[in-house]
């Protein structure tokens, strides 16, 4: 018995909270993947893009809800999602022909389209906190939870309860969803292996006759679809701050990196292997050995091995091991 309430603490607060962090990671770092993959730079300005279309979604929930507008025991962001979306697309389809379109042309190096992206970052972000101001924001209404612990301590009899919020549950099945349907696009439709091909070599692609713009045009459409989901299932599972997700280009990155740049399969395995490590490495385990050894061997401490203030210094560190042992990755990306 004390077995199974020790499992099931662990996966109240580790294994769950991580799956749903995972998620969001993994679709944050396949929109970094497909911009290096394809455009060739990295995208610092993918978080604020995320908390872009985040503020759209806001906004539009907050018109529905005045209107009287719910989604039953869904959250009403659902409703202004695909609404977020496409203003996210056509933002990002806008920055590139503003910004990034003339450094291509002019075939600038990598450090000179990674600089452009940090001042689109800043200016994104000042947009941002012009509009829906600096205050972190709930917006998720309907059922708050699936399965509350006082429920399922009630059916299992356990001391320890399981507590799965709506959140979650949405996150983690949002995500699979649309990873399978990314990758069936990749790999089954004309413009996915389109994209593909310029990826592994632009020059052969371009002999082949694939347009350059239209593969451009589609991979910032898809980069900011994801940037604006994954944005919202992050706000709608803790809650939404322009800094935060400024603070959130960090872990996916490592993500991306970790699995492997350029590669998005690796690209959701990075986020799994960061969100674990970042949640695993801040938990205290002090009730959860109290389980596991007898009453006198109870331990005083947290048995905590880093603050929750040090979150995103897991996600640095992973990053500079992986980048000295392994550049390539997990799934063997490509180098950066």
């Amino acid at each position: 018995m004390e077995i199974l309430n020790a499992i099931v603490l662990f996966t109240n607060f580790v294994v769950v909270p991580a799956l749903s962090y995972g998620s969001q990671l993994a679709l944050g770092a396949l929109g970094i993947t497909l911009i290096y993959g394809i455009l060739r730079f990295a995208n610092f300005a993918h978080g604020d893009t995320m908390a872009f279309g985040t503020m759209i979604v806001i906004l539009l929930t907050w018109l529905l809800q005045s209107w009287g507008i719910s989604f039953g025991p869904l959250p009403t962001a659902l409703l202004a999602l695909p609404f977020a979306v496409v203003a996210t697309a056509a933002m990002v389809l806008v920055t590139d022909r503003l910004v990034y379109a003339h450094y291509r042309r002019i075939r600038a190096p990598f450090i000179t389209m990674t600089m452009a992206s940090i001042g689109v970052t800043l200016v994104l972000n000042g947009v941002v906190r012009f509009i829906i101001g600096t205050d972190d924001r709930t917006f998720f209404d309907g059922e708050r939870f699936i399965m509350k612990a006082r429920e399922f301590k009630t059916w299992s009899g356990l001391n320890e309860g399981l507590a799965i919020k709506s959140s979650q549950a949405l996150t983690v099945g949002v995500a699979f969803i649309l990873v399978v349907v990314l990758f069936w696009f990749l790999n089954r439709t004309r413009t996915g292996k389109s994209m593909r091909a310029f990826s592994d070599n632009e020059d052969l692609a371009l002999l082949s006759g694939i347009s350059p713009r239209k593969v451009v045009a589609v991979t910032w459409i898809i980069a900011g679809g994801l940037a604006a989901i994954a944005g919202t299932l992050y706000g709608l599972d803790k809650s939404f701050g322009p800094f935060t997700y400024f603070q959130l280009v960090l872990p996916m990155f490592a993500a991306a990196i970790v699995g492997g740049v350029g590669n998005p399969l690796g690209a959701i395995v990075g986020g799994f292997v960061v969100a674990f490590s970042e949640v695993m490495l801040t938990y205290a385990y002090k009730k959860f050995a109290t389980y596991l050894v007898p009453p006198e061997w109870a331990p005083d401490g947290l048995l905590q091995l880093l603050g929750t203030d040090y979150k995103f210094a897991v996600s640095f560190f992973i990053l500079v091991i992986v980048l000295l042992v392994r550049p390539t990755g997990i799934l063997r990306g490509k180098v950066i």
